[in-house]
């Protein structure tokens, strides 16, 4: 299944379902829902959470490739590279005041 992020501010991101729910649980967002919206008022929190998330997500990301490295394993994409995006797509739809659908 895809979940598509719209916003009249920026093009679509389309994920596969499991990444989406992953971001829509940073998000606080209930990630079995098809469908649902963020307005411009939780924007500037969604916006944090994702910061945040990227983080703790690089850092830990870093960490894991250290070990990778040394035993020639490829790196799978990491969740903050999956979310860069959205972030992305969030940035330039509070700064044009316009919300978030997901279906």
């Amino acid at each position: 299944m895809l979940i598509t992020f719209k916003t009249r501010a920026a093009g679509d991101v389309i994920m596969f379902g499991k990444v989406a729910g992953q971001l829509l649980t940073v998000l606080g967002k209930d990630s079995d829902d098809q469908q649902g919206i963020i307005t411009v008022a939780q924007l500037p929190d969604a916006i944090a959470r994702l910061e945040q998330m990227i983080a703790e997500d690089k850092n830990k990301s870093a960490d894991q490739s250290d070990e990778r490295s040394e035993h020639g394993i490829m790196e799978p994409v990491a969740l903050w590279q999956r979310a860069a995006p959205l972030l992305d797509q969030f940035r330039h739809a509070l700064r044009e005041e316009q919300v978030v659908i997901w279906e």
